[in-house]
């Protein structure tokens, strides 16, 4: 039997999975779970801020920082100040000094509106500079009454964009509507990091459940994803808010890591398409049967073979 092949991508704890514990606790929890990393969201707790800080919390789990997250949520529009170029300049030196691989950033607000402008060339620009990739993340519009507000620029969908590095984010995809496997398939290697999530988008909330407990396709599409030889991060970013205690969160985001484990594996290769059951017993009914054989069996027990029972 050939076994199951499991690819290197990282399975990654964010930091907003803790919360309302704070940002060492995202260290010690993905330790203690077997995760491989650790994804920091700048926020306004000040570890999440402090380099040296989260250098020491990484030595001292044995837990690397993969990615950082840039302060570019409502809630933190004035962590490291207000200009949003500052926020992904201090982002990205974050990143360098630590050694994560990755920045998340979503597009701009539509009142943004010179960043807004050069959201795109400006990305670019900027990765120029460095190694680290900026990846950004498919948004969302909002329903108000009757109607659909888009409150991001240039867009909130990444597949309108030509970004050379995207984030596809499973709740944010609830949210918009979208087919997150179709989705994941036209951004093809443009897709290199991954927010595990789920929901069911209704409401204008954005869920953050843990995956499995939502409406969208996240065990098809890790498989999806260790098939076709994905090399990026996969970010548990879910939310734990609601959990009674530490060790009822730690219990929601095991649960998590099994499952995005689970899933994110490749079966042994084959050159035959694989049938469903009614194919299967079809076919088996379709093969030519072999004729009934004759056996005898003499007084002493002993049995002979007399051959095909078509023979007169």
């Amino acid at each position: 039997m050939s076994p199951i092949q499991v690819p290197d991508a990282p399975v990654v704890l964010s930091s907003a999975s803790v919360y309302p514990e704070k940002t060492p606790a995202a260290f010690e929890i993905a330790a203690k779970l077997g995760y491989d990393g650790v994804e920091v969201l700048v926020s306004s707790d000040p570890a999440s801020q402090d380099i040296e800080l989260l250098r020491r919390l990484s030595d001292y789990h044995q837990m690397p920082v993969t990615a950082v997250h840039s302060p570019c949520l409502v809630l933190t529009q004035r962590v490291w100040g207000r200009e949003p170029w500052g926020k992904l300049v201090r982002s990205k030196e974050m990143a360098e000094a630590l050694g994560a691989k990755t920045v998340v950033v979503h597009p701009a607000f539509r009142w943004q509106r010179e960043y807004a402008r050069d959201f795109e060339n400006g990305v670019a620009r900027m990765q120029e500079e460095t190694d680290v990739v900026f990846a950004v993340e498919n948004m969302y519009p909002v329903r108000v009454r009757d109607r659909e507000v888009v409150p991001y620029a240039p867009s909130w969908n990444p597949l309108d964009r030509d970004y050379p590095d995207v984030t596809l984010d499973l709740s944010h995809t609830a949210m918009s509507g979208s087919d997150a496997m179709d989705m994941a398939k036209r951004l093809g290697s443009r897709l290199s990091h991954v927010h595990v999530t789920d929901g069911f988008g209704g409401q204008n909330l954005d869920e953050h459940l843990i995956p499995g407990r939502g409406s969208q396709p996240v065990a098809e599409l890790l498989e999806h994803l260790a098939g076709s030889g994905y090399e990026g991060q996969l970010v548990l970013e879910v939310s734990t808010r609601k959990a009674a205690d530490r060790q009822a969160r730690m219990r929601e985001l095991a649960e998590a890591l099994a499952f995005t484990r689970l899933h994110f594996a490749q079966g042994p290769p084959t050159s035959e398409p694989r049938l469903g059951r009614r194919e299967r017993i079809a076919l088996l009914r379709r093969r030519p049967q072999a004729p009934p054989r004759r056996f005898s069996v003499d007084p002493k027990g002993s049995v002979d073979d007399e051959g095909s029972a078509d023979k007169g």
